[in-house]
């Protein structure tokens, strides 16, 4: 370690005080927002010198720091890619005269996608391959790909620097070129009307929002497509889709908690949207369609954890809205899908999910369930509306992933694929647990464990606990090879399903939110209390991660309880929540107020949010070991969130722990975009919680 500087890197103090409902809010570090940062998303060489110079300098601290684990992680790196099927392939889907599907090939970072002639051996015709695209290029990411009702043409996007600004083109397949249409700063995802010769998309304006919905004709400019939405709302995102049945676009205006849908028939493109329900705060609705009728998805009338809906299609109204699936409570309504002649739907009741299969046609339901104590269950891809078969996906922590395709009609069901690990699984060497935490005001958490069967469950043991517990996101106890090498060194693996989510439905959620937000920090909290109670682990002992909303819960934890733990990896953390929610020119910022709160126009909401916001609450105290890790690029956690945060834990902490800021100066939010570049990160952060455990 003789090379880590005498130093870490200072930022310089440049207060900056301002006043909101009477309270004076200081900012010694604001100066490392980059007063152009809507160019810098699209152009990283234009971050102003002075923060390039800081953030460089972190990073190379960082580096020599960690320069006695560069073993490790090189170890680490190789597990986890040993466990990886590199050569590995998606399982077919069936759309028409085509089976289609991803592949990699080996040493290949980024997927392929291709099709081959229905129920057909082969041959396979490469329709995209992302090797070739990203051949030097530092970053890229495919954005989605849509293909044209003949199957002739390719809509697909990419990301070329992390900012999440797609660049959308069409591919003629037969001859393999791209048309001369290329769209900019687009969100991604073309939805092709039936005559194939046009697609919906939705573009992004210069503060990233997704505020307008056009239509494009192959063969015009960008300048030429035709505005079929605008969002007035900044506070709105919008997006464009189509229903199973094809029939119908959908324009999904929408933010956390309140949604508004207007329809397009797909043979008339050039048709005017119409309305299906008008918003109404915080009612929300998803649209399909079956025969003569929607099928919708919603809260309304009090259904709190959903209920599905069914209302004739020249009259989509809420008045003429009846029951299809009543609302239960206790029992959330994940989501749901309609085909020809099925509705199926996933459910989760006490975190464990299932999925449900209704005939449309005679009303008879049966489930479909598993007997592990926590497991994972999801969707797999389904192009086609007239199908009897239904693919799913199932894992645990033990178990890896299956892909099994289940006859609804006979009820019976085809394993298609299991997850390869070329190194060697046995599901016999690990443990998966659901135990149960008190929460301060009596709530039982849940929480997943995985442990190696040879892990000494007498404290002794290293724990990793992972959270999130922010938009009703809830985190699935299922199969991740990369934790193996955690729990094969003999840490104890844990998620804790805290309030925000909605693992325990929809109230899960709401009770971790705007003014009840600190329950999702005070539940990870009783969560470490739980399982150092029980044995699992002993205080000081535990390594917390999180990445953005969880890596403002790292934050929060990091000041609330920092003896509690060794470490904290807050991966692209949203500390600095105060100044993001008083900045409405920032991309998400209006869009967040239903999660966080409005502390521009809300006396309160500010209190509530200054009141735990980490990066305002650091003080001068010890607190763990500490690895902040941003994305230059990044929309949705801005790069000088981390870099703030750690600035004023340089200032204020008063401890010789490790405090570690690493910027990814050629990426965003979601990290590296290549598949074994992203192993390397992965490989970083274990190679950090080890070595603050003294294991490396």
């Amino acid at each position: 370690m003789t090379n880590i500087p005498r130093m870490p890197p200072r930022a310089e103090q440049r207060p900056r005080i301002e006043t909101f409902h009477g309270y004076e809010k200081r900012d010694d570090y604001h100066w490392l927002k980059a007063d152009n940062w809507q160019e810098v998303m699209h152009d990283p060489s234009l971050l102003p010198q002075e923060i390039r110079d800081f953030l460089e300098g972190e990073n190379a601290y960082h580096e020599a720091v960690m320069a006695d684990t560069a073993s490790l992680q090189e170890k680490l790196f190789a597990e986890m890619k040993g466990r990886m099927k590199e050569d590995d392939s998606s399982v077919p889907a069936p759309d028409g005269p085509f089976d289609y599907f991803t592949s990699f090939v080996k040493g290949g970072q980024h997927p392929r996608y291709l099709r081959k002639p229905r129920g057909a051996e082969g041959p396979e015709e490469v329709l995209l391959d992302g090797n070739e695209l990203g051949k030097g290029r530092a970053y890229f990411r495919f954005g989605g790909i849509a293909m044209s009702p003949d199957h002739k043409l390719a809509a697909w996007s990419f990301d070329g620097n992390g900012s999440e600004f797609y660049e959308l083109r069409v591919r003629d397949t037969a001859s393999g070129a791209d048309a001369a249409d290329v769209l900019q700063n687009t969100a991604g995802g073309a939805t092709w009307a039936a005559d194939g010769k046009s697609y919906f998309y939705t573009h992004q304006d210069e503060n990233h929002r997704p505020l307008k919905t056009f239509r494009h004709v192959l063969g015009t400019g960008q300048a030429d497509d035709v505005l079929i939405y605008e969002e007035k709302d900044t506070g709105m995102f919008t997006g464009v889709g189509k229903t199973n049945s094809e029939k119908y676009i959908l324009v999904d205006i929408h933010d956390h908690d309140t949604s508004e849908i207007w329809v397009i028939d797909a043979e008339a493109p050039a048709v005017a949207p119409k309305l299906v329900a008008q918003r109404v705060k915080g009612i929300e609705y998803d649209v399909e369609h079956w025969n003569d009728r929607f099928i919708i998805k919603t809260n309304i009338n009090g259904a709190e954890d959903y209920k599905i809906v069914t209302c004739p299609v020249d009259r989509p109204s809420p008045d003429n809205w009846i029951d299809l699936v009543p609302h239960r409570p206790g029992i959330f309504l994940v989501g749901y899908f309609v085909l020809k002649n099925w509705l199926v739907r996933m459910e989760r009741e006490n975190a464990l999910p299932r999925i449900i299969v209704r005939d449309m046609n005679s009303g008879e339901e049966h489930a479909i369930a598993f007997d592990e104590e926590a497991y994972s269950l999801g969707f797999g891809e389904m192009r086609e509306y007239d199908t009897d078969i239904l693919r799913f996906t199932y894992s645990s922590m033990t178990t890896p992933a299956q892909v099994f395709d289940y006859n609804m009609r006979d009820r019976t069901r085809v394993l298609r694929k299991m997850q390869e690990v070329p190194s060697g699984h046995d599901p016999k060497n690990y443990v998966t647990r659901r135990v149960l935490a008190r929460a301060h005001d009596g709530e039982m958490i849940p929480v997943t464990l995985l442990y190696a069967a040879s892990t000494p469950l007498d404290g002794s043991a290293p724990l990793w606990l992972y959270g999130y517990g922010s938009y009703g996101i809830s985190i699935p106890a299922g199969f991740n090879t990369n934790i193996l090498s955690l729990v094969d060194r003999g840490f104890i693996y844990a998620i804790a399903h805290i309030r925000g989510g909605q693992e325990k439905g929809r109230n899960w959620y709401k009770s971790g939110k705007l003014e009840h937000k600190t329950n999702t920090f005070q539940d990870f909290i009783s969560c470490a209390e739980h399982l150092i109670a029980a044995g699992y682990a002993r205080k000081g002992n535990i390594i917390a991660q999180g990445g953005s909303a969880g890596g403002m819960l790292m934050g929060a934890v990091a000041n609330m309880a920092p003896d509690l733990f060794r470490g904290i990896v807050a991966e692209v953390p949203f500390v600095d929540v105060l100044s993001t929610m008083l900045d409405d020119t920032l991309p998400l910022t209006p869009p967040e107020w239903p999660e966080w709160g409005n502390p521009l126009a809300d006396k309160k909401a500010y209190e509530t949010i200054a009141s735990y916001s980490p990066y305002d609450r650091v003080e001068a105290k010890a607190y763990p070991n500490i690895l902040a890790v941003g994305g230059l690029t990044d929309p949705r956690v801005t790069y000088w969130e981390p870099a703030k945060w750690v600035a004023r834990l340089r200032e204020l902490k008063t401890d010789d722990n490790l405090l570690l800021l690493k910027t990814n100066m050629g990426a965003g939010h979601g990290g590296a975009s290549g598949r074994f570049d992203r192993l390397k990160e992965v490989a970083f952060v274990y190679a950090f919680g080890m070595k603050v455990a003294g294991m490396a």
